[in-house]
């Protein structure tokens, strides 16, 4: 029983698998409009974000890691100290996710009903006087922030290893967390893109955000129903492209940089082989049946035509149909740099999946660079 069990988990972790039922589970739990909100309402899912629902999230991602302690592989992977704060970090971060969202839906709720959110009532013993009060609370956190260091610095030994020698790489190499999902771009972009472009829109995305959302009717308090498109593109983000990308680098990425279950043993030996093809290779080669052209610009003509559809096509094509509400609200400077980003995100899961399924690497492959 113990061992199908383990065998249906690491079927479902396959990240083929785990990341097509978290991309499109994802927009049914942050619902970005009113038809996925009333989906959301009718299936039950803002139970999530009440305290029975918190318990049942907790209880589950507490029952996996106990299930999963009677295992070698598993306990060799999450017991190991580099990983021990990410596990950590994924329970702090579920945990004030579930805080914020119950918070947002009990406001919600308060605002239709006509009444005010939880931040506007004004009561007397909500004034905390700076000191005393507030220094000791600081203090009093400062105290057990210390016994946690000292507690973990002896009871955890320090992930030192002998030092660095170039004639033996370690296998896997990873990166830490924090660069994790950026090792893990590398796998499906080329570097300059992975390394550079990518992090460097998702900072300025983020810092775009709050000039695009300039409705001040829920300032001062916490609301997902009046700001869910912003709110559920940031949680995509933050959630589906950064969160999950560091737990597939943490745990489910091997020696040679293959995929694992969290119960699979990580065999040294494993080797899966792959041909990358690029859009030129798939137009001239597979469907035409020639070979390729010898011109660059003829030659990745396909590949270019398919990128400048992408971000010049459909743009224009999504405000004036599914996107003209929101169009004639943002204006098309504000709606221009929003529907930008927001495709520059989605192109990720768009190349992971074409990755995967159809062994895809390059739109455009020159010389200099690669798309």
């Amino acid at each position: 029983m113990r061992e199908s069990i383990q065998h249906f988990i690491n079927t479902l972790s396959q990240p083929t698998i785990s990341f097509l039922i978290l991309f499109f589970l994802f927009f049914f739990i942050f619902p970005p409009n009113a038809w996925f909100h009333r989906i959301n309402r009718k299936l039950g899912l803002e139970a999530l974000w009440t305290v029975k629902g918190g318990i049942a999230i907790f209880a589950s991602m507490t029952a996996l890691l106990i299930f999963g302690g009677f295992d070698a592989n598993f306990r060799s992977i999450i017991l190991k100290p580099d990983n021990v704060p990410i596990i950590l970090l994924l329970f702090g971060s579920i945990f004030f996710l579930w805080l914020s969202m119950h918070q947002a839906m009990q406001n919600d709720r308060r605002l239709r009903g006509d009444e005010p959110p939880e931040e506007w009532v004004k009561e007397s013993d909500r004034k905390v006087l700076v000191w005393p009060d507030l220094v000791y609370i600081e203090l009093i956190a400062m105290v057990l922030c210390m016994v946690l260091l000292l507690v973990w610095s002896i009871v955890l030994k320090a992930p030192l290893e002998e030092p660095a020698d170039p004639s033996a790489t370690p296998n896997p190499s990873k990166a830490p967390w924090y660069f994790l999902a950026l090792q893990e771009m590398l796998v499906y972009f080329d570097p300059w893109l992975a390394g550079v472009v990518f992090p460097t829109l998702i900072i300025v995305g983020l810092m775009a955000i709050p000039y695009m959302d300039t409705d001040r009717s829920t300032s001062g308090f916490y609301s997902y129903e009046k700001r869910r498109t912003f709110i559920s593109l940031f949680l995509f983000g933050w959630l589906v492209l950064w969160v999950y990308m560091i737990i597939v680098g943490t745990f489910l990425r091997g020696p040679g940089w293959n995929f694992f279950g969290p119960f699979e043993r990580w065999d040294l030996h494993k080797v899966v082989a792959l041909n990358n093809v690029n859009v030129s290779e798939i137009v001239y080669v597979k469907m035409l049946g020639q070979t390729l052209p010898d011109g660059i610009l003829i030659r990745e003509g396909p590949g270019i035509l398919l990128i400048l559809v992408y971000f010049l096509v459909i743009p224009p094509l999504l405000a004036k149909t599914s996107l003209k509400g929101f169009f004639n609200r943002m204006g098309s400077v504000k709606y221009s740099f929003f529907i930008f980003f927001c495709l520059t995100a989605l192109s990720l899961p768009l190349k992971m999946l074409s990755r995967w399924f159809l062994n895809l690497k390059y739109f455009i492959a020159t010389p200099w660079f690669n798309i």
